[in-house]
């Protein structure tokens, strides 16, 4: 039985290391980046009315309806950008097909249905919206399959048509029909119709689902379903041109960023190893194969590898090594009470779990609510998250309880209390009488005493930030340092037939009196500069900067007004989506602890959320899109540290269920909660920190505001959870008026004793 399970074991390590060594190659090589790592195809349109008569509809109407039309492509987080009055830009991360991607997005995709004569039958509000799927006929052949809004109109058109005579029974479907020059008999004379199907009718159709049947190839079916699915723009997208553009922060940034937070995971599983010996090599092992997990999924998906991706993979590695902090630290505990290395392990793990399952849970809620509305880098962020916290609970859980156990149960541990990092003089011997003693610097630390620094502290941040703002705004530069994503202001674009020197452009618009807030110079030779400024400029300006840099570089200088219109909405939402996020943690932890937990933890969260704010403030970072994904992942991150504090103090609680719990008991309790996992909460924060402090360090320059916004919000969220959540949990407990227990009464039919005189009074 001890080989056999030291066998296993070795085997199922070796499977392991063996599949991550094979595959890990062909994972990388087949990462698609974003827009912003890798670069991709751009496009810039002119919209114009449909017809002369019609009015130009609200650009953010067309720019929902382009969103619409992107997101069918599988492009992750696109950039969509209204310029002036009636241009918009459109950049597309890692497009494969640039032909099929102009054609999805300018195509106005109006469906309509008519007869032969061109007459309209019927337009796409009798289907539903959102119901063409790809299908296939008897012989394999292509289709689009539809279900109907209205059976009654199309019941009642059908009738009509096949009782029309012989060639004048078709229903032709038209895709952008033009009424001046397209015509049903002209093109069923061509070999190639500018129509999608034309059926014959031959009876009453009376049925809830109709199909689009022709000589379509499977890709063309799709492309047709997924038009069909985006509606019909209510505009004319006139292509002006289109270009590849390069990478806001480069392929270099992104190897660089992958290095550093290569280094910082092998930091994290070096330092696992020291602090817990055996458990740690497990914790090790594991660690390699929930990375290799989790890219291995985010390929199959076809997802794109941005920054607020990376932020989430950060935050899963650090939740993912908490999982198994919480697990040893519970073995450790049951040790430090005399349990055998058997007893402890099972113990330790059976008490970890639920605590675990608590803080994957309101991580994944949070995760659910920002995928399911949020858009962008929002969806890109959450979509991480998710296969984060599966992973995390399949192979972090599962498979690190599964290779501690062969190695616990082979008896190979028994009495070796060293390889967990535990001394084995501190264990005390239950079979003579020994009790425990209490362990750690931290063991006699009032925590609640000591929660007013960390709050005024807090409170100090905060009234910088403010006052910074209020000063910033009053000398014209804005509350806050808002990043292209979400202000207006003037781009410049110049084509140019030779390379362009960044550092030599921004010197020039210095001495012309244009403060560039950002300047991208792209194209194949580096030929086109895209520059951008928040201040209004002024005519004469930018009639001499256009003059004198069009003979510097040989080219027209375009310019155009930029309204953020995409960022404006990604901030809304990101509000509206963390909103939602706070009210479902809200009712789960109301639901699986009480509702002081639940206002407790998200008094935090919100705590964190503006502790960031106010650094951006103090050090005048630029806010971008990115830093939204920053505030996303803390949400996340704080609650789970807030999980695990409350799950102990539950625990406590629950051991003086028969007692009054006075003020002093309550303090009691929460302090030794705090100091049972002040511990768990300082090496948690130091293992997510690792690979942060790494890409600090190491990383690319152009991401230093994410990565130090990273850090803050861990630090924040980490202290949160031990000096607010608690101590506000506490605060409630003691100022909460008990409930008056109701008298029982006795019942009706209960039979009394009947008190003879003499014999039983």
């Amino acid at each position: 039985m001890k080989k056999s399970r030291l066998a296993i074991f070795a085997l199922t390590v070796i499977a392991i290391l063996a599949v991550i060594v094979t595959f890990f190659g062909d994972i990388r090589d087949g990462m698609r980046l974003g827009l912003d790592l890798k670069g991709g195809f751009e496009i810039l349109y002119e919209v114009t009315p449909l017809t002369e008569s019609d009015e130009l509809p609200s650009m953010e109407a067309v720019v929902r309806s382009i969103s619409k039309r992107v997101n069918t492509l599988g492009v992750n987080e696109p950039v969509i950008q209204v310029e002036g009055d009636n241009r918009i830009r459109v950049q597309l991360a890692d497009v494969h097909d640039p032909e099929a991607a102009r054609r999805m997005i300018s195509s106005t995709a109006n469906l309509t249905f008519r007869d032969v004569n061109d007459e309209l039958l019927m337009d796409a509000k009798v289907l539903q919206e959102g119901s063409a799927t790809l299908a296939y006929d008897e012989y394999g052949r292509a289709k689009v399959s539809l279900k109907l809004s209205d059976q009654e109109v199309f019941r009642d058109v059908t009738a009509d048509i096949s009782s029309r005579g012989n060639g004048n029974n078709l229903i032709v479907a038209w895709l952008d029909f033009d009424e001046a020059t397209d015509s049903y008999r002209k093109e069923s004379s061509t070999s190639d119709p500018k129509y999608i199907s034309a059926a014959t009718v031959s009876q009453t159709i009376d049925s809830p689902n109709v199909e689009i049947s022709g000589n379509f190839s499977e890709d063309e079916a799709r492309e047709l379903a997924d038009l069909i699915n985006s509606g019909s723009l209510p505009v004319k997208m006139n292509e002006v041109y289109s270009n590849a553009v390069s990478a806001d922060y480069g392929v270099d940034a992104f190897s660089k960023t992958m290095l550093a937070g290569g280094i910082g995971i092998v930091l994290i599983m070096l330092f696992m190893i020291a602090t817990y010996r055996l458990c740690g090599v497990i914790s090790a092992i594991t660690i390699a194969a929930y990375v290799f997990i989790v890219f291995l999924v985010y390929n199959a998906m076809g997802a794109v590898f941005t920054l607020s991706g990376i932020a989430a993979l950060v935050l899963g590695v650090g939740m993912a090594c908490d999982s198994n902090i919480l697990t040893f630290e519970r073995i450790k505990d049951a040790m430090y009470s005399g349990r055998s290395v058997k007893t402890a392990f099972y113990e330790g793990s059976s008490k970890s779990f639920t605590t675990i399952l608590d803080a994957q849970l309101t991580t994944f809620i949070s995760a659910l609510i920002l995928y399911m509305f949020g858009t962008g880098s929002v969806k890109g962020f959450a979509t991480m998250l998710i296969i984060s916290v599966f992973t995390t609970m399949i192979i972090i859980v599962f498979v690190a309880k599964f290779l501690l156990k062969m190695m616990v149960d082979s008896g190979i541990c028994d009495g070796h209390y060293s390889w967990f990092a535990v001394k084995a003089s501190d264990v005390p011997d239950v079979t003579k009488g020994e009790e425990r003693r209490q362990y750690g610097r931290f063991a006699s630390f009032d925590f609640i005493d000591k929660a007013k620094y960390f709050i005024m502290t807090s409170l100090a941040i905060l009234a910088l930030g403010v006052v910074m703002m209020i000063v910033n705004g009053a000398a014209g530069n804005g509350i806050l340092n808002l990043g292209i994503d979400f202000t207006s202001g003037t781009k410049l674009q110049i084509e140019s037939d030779q390379a362009i020197d960044k550092n030599s452009l921004q010197t020039q618009l210095e001495e012309l009196g244009i403060h560039a807030s950002s300047v991208k110079v792209n194209g194949e030779n580096n030929n086109i500069a895209s520059i951008f400024s928040k201040d209004a400029i002024d005519e004469e300006t930018m009639n001499k900067a256009k003059t004198e840099l069009s003979e510097a570089y040989g080219a027209e200088v375009s310019d155009n007004i930029v309204q953020p219109i995409i960022g404006r909405e990604l901030v809304r939402n990101a509000v509206i989506i963390s909103v939602l996020a706070w009210i479902g943690v809200l009712i789960y932890v109301s639901v699986r602890f009480k509702w002081d937990y639940a206002l407790a933890g998200i008094v935090a969260l919100i705590h964190d959320v503006f502790i960031i704010l106010a650094f951006c403030a103090i050090l005048r970072m630029e806010i971008n899109t990115d830093i939204i994904a920053v505030m996303l992942a803390i949400i996340g991150y704080s609650i789970n540290n807030s999980i695990v504090v409350f799950d102990r103090i539950r625990d406590n609680v629950r051991m003086h269920k028969h007692d009054k719990l006075t003020p002093e008991m309550y303090r009691t309790i929460v302090n030794n909660a705090i100091q049972s996992t002040f511990t768990r909460s300082i090496l948690s924060t130091f293992t997510t920190l690792l690979p942060v402090v790494c890409l600090l360090i190491m990383g690319s320059d152009a991401i230093t505001s994410f990565n130090l916004t990273l850090c803050i919000g861990l630090i924040a969220g980490a202290g949160s959870s031990v000096f607010i959540a608690s101590q506000i949990w506490y605060y409630i407990r003691i100022h909460m008026k008990p409930k008056k227990k109701k008298a029982k009464r006795k019942k009706v039919d209960e039979i009394e004793e009947l008190i003879v005189p003499g014999v039983n009074d």
